[in-house]
């Protein structure tokens, strides 16, 4: 079955999927498989390898944002009832006043998905961006009723991230580096500032699209359109890392979640009935809080994962689905937005290798070799 990964793995680089890609894949806190595949840059023919750096767009919402706000829950400066009015009182419109933080989460706020801020307030001086973008958010009417339906949005995350800086009084990058990651050991899952990190040459990173509008292949640059345009820290997007660095976050908020380690309320940087709470469904929603479950029957994470799995995509080409019934890990970076964004041949090859792997590890848990 290992051969079958392979295959699969190697006939995406030659089709297209994507340039390079790096796969890893554990169970009960043990790695199975790791690999990588294909190519950093088409244009140098660099190799993918253990310390690739991939754009991981909008992992950034669980890995980084939804970290922050739920640390900030655990420390007593948050709840997830609180509102948008007791947080922006003076911005906040009547429409929006009961919009809480869980409903930003769960992305039932009733705000729209996406608005390209980079195209509508491209002559404001960089300084004043992000603050134009809360009040532009803020101003604009809700396109449904809060708990009325569900539409994944950038902008609730880009709410988040303002609300965590006015709350914690420091960035995002810097909240989630102090609080979350050092304490954790992590050194490469990163955001990069743009406005003090003008140009990174540096073949570690997985190059990403050949910008229309900024003329160049990015690299080591956010690839979201937004994040960039703020310069580089965002609540939706922005986050750098390697495999390497997400399965080692994955795996430590798993074996809280699992308590089978000797994690105790004094080291654990976060506290598992937060974690249970933050990976489950809550009531009139659809999603977990900041996290993704498989939608059957067509779910990128296939058919195999229980009902209760959690996961996340990203626009580069990049996703994590995580088995919590059977602590099984799959983490798939690939940079498949190079050299170009309109190439969607992931949409179908994603769930196909998460069927490959999870037959295989079902199977080989079956005899009992796992």
């Amino acid at each position: 079955m290992i051969q079958d990964i392979n295959k699969a793995m190697e006939l995406a680089v030659d089709s297209g999927v994507f340039p390079g890609a790096s796969i890893h894949v554990s169970i009960n806190n043990k790695t199975l498989y790791s690999k990588n595949f294909g190519v950093t840059n088409i244009e140098t023919g660099h190799k993918i390898n253990d310390e690739t750096i991939f754009d991981l767009a909008s992992l950034t919402k669980p890995l980084a944002t939804t970290l922050a706000i739920m640390h900030l829950v655990q420390e007593g400066y948050l709840s997830l009832d609180q509102t948008l009015f007791e947080i922006f009182p003076e911005e906040t419109k009547k429409d929006k006043a009961k919009i809480t933080v869980q409903h930003l989460l769960c992305h039932n706020s009733g705000l729209a998905d996406h608005k390209p801020f980079y195209k509508t307030l491209k002559d404001l001086p960089v300084s004043k961006r992000a603050y134009a973008i809360i009040r532009q958010i803020l101003d604009e009417p809700l396109e449904y009723q809060p708990e009325e339906k569900t539409i994944y949005s950038d902008l609730g995350f880009m709410l988040l991230e303002d609300l965590i800086k006015r709350i914690s009084g420091v960035r995002l990058d810097e909240y989630v580096k102090k609080n979350i990651y050092i304490p954790i050991g992590l050194k490469d899952i990163f955001f990069i500032d743009l406005l003090k990190n003008k140009s990174i040459k540096n073949e570690k990173y997985a190059a990403t699209e050949l910008c229309p509008w900024r003329k160049k292949t990015l690299i080591a640059e956010v690839h979201d359109d937004n994040a960039h345009f703020v310069g580089g820290i965002c609540g939706h997007a922005g986050l750098f890392g390697t495999t390497e660095g997400v399965y080692k976050l994955l795996d430590y908020l798993l074996t809280i979640y699992n308590d089978t380690s000797d994690f105790s309320a004094s080291n654990a940087v976060l506290d598992k009935k937060l974690i249970r709470t933050f990976f489950h469904v809550p009531k009139k929603a659809e999603r977990p809080l900041g996290f993704d479950i498989p939608t059957p029957p067509t779910s990128s994470s296939g058919k195999y994962f229980s009902k209760n799995s959690i996961g996340h995509l990203g626009y580069t080409g990049t996703s994590f689905w995580i088995d919590l019934d059977r602590s099984i890990i799959i983490i798939l970076l690939t940079n498949r937005v190079h050299p170009s964004r309109n190439n969607i041949k992931i949409r179908k090859f994603r769930p196909f290798i998460h069927d490959i792997i999870m037959q295989w590890l079902l199977m080989e848990k079956q005899t009992n070799t796992l």
